[in-house]
This record gives structure tokens, sequence and C-alpha cells, in this order.
């Protein structure tokens, strides 16, 4: 399901005075780009436990599970993360770390030896297996280091 983001319109129908409903895609959920953690505490050493602290999480407000297999992850230099064989619940988020670990249900990991999100801006985006957009979520701060989508 598309999912977009307009707070310039949003900010001119208040001030407007109108009332912004939902579209239909959005009243029903979505699978979109909840949150990314482009910066990883301490100094960037590629280490593993480094490399785990930057992420992305994807999060689903439909009403039913959505397999995610093919969906991918990429930023602005096009380094992309495919879904494996992966069902994300209905309600629940999934995390994807940059580094090695152990896949669970709640926690994916790319495998890399290098970061993907730059410090200062980028943009992740996820399509489906057919390439089709789904959701994108820029930010362009130093000043934190992560932004909520």
């Amino acid at each position: 399901m598309l999912r977009t983001r307009s707070v310039v319109a949003a900010a001119a129908a208040a001030a407007a005075g109108l009332l912004l409903l939902p579209s239909p895609a959005q009243a029903a959920g979505s699978v979109h780009v909840y949150k990314i953690y482009y910066d990883s505490p301490g100094s960037d050493t590629r280490s593993n436990t480094s490399l785990n602290g930057e992420y992305v999480q994807i999060r689903n407000t439909t009403p039913a599970a959505v397999s995610l297999k093919g969906w991918t992850v990429t930023d602005a230099a096009n380094h992309k993360y495919t879904f494996g064989t992966f069902t994300l619940g209905k309600g629940k988020t999934v995390t994807i770390r940059t580094g090695r670990g152990t896949n669970t249900s709640a926690t994916l990991y790319q495998g890399r030896g290098a970061y993907v999100w730059n410090n200062d801006r980028d943009t992740a985006t996820l399509r489906t297996p057919s390439g089709r957009w789904v959701d994108n979520c820029s930010y362009n701060s130093t000043r934190v280091d992560y932004t909520m989508c």
C-alpha cells in the first residue's frame, strides 16, 4: 500500500482551517519505513557492534500479516537489502541491522562490513519484488542520530 507524506500540504490545510482525512490506504494501514538510526553510537570503527548500531525499521500497520519475500530496502547510493522468506505480522516492526547476526522474527541482519546509512543525509526506499514503490523516508541532519518516518 502506498503511503505519502506532505507536511507542507498538511500545514497549509491546517492554516486554512481544513480538515484532513486519511486516504483509504492510510486508513487501512500500510507497510512503511518507520525509523532510520543512521549514526551508530560512538566512533565509526566498522566493528560489528558499531555496524549493528545503525538500522532501518519497517512497520506493518495493516490488519493482516504481510509477506515481505523479495521486497527491498535501498539507500540513495543503491545499497540494497532484499528480504528472504519473511512475514511481518500485523502491528509488528522489523529492525534491519547493517552488520552480522542471527535473524529473528523481530531483527534481520544485512551481513555487511561497511556502513549503509550516511551520517548526514540519505533516503530509505521500500519496494515490492516487482519494483513498485511502497514508501520512502529521507533525512538531512547531523544534529540527531536517527529519524522517525
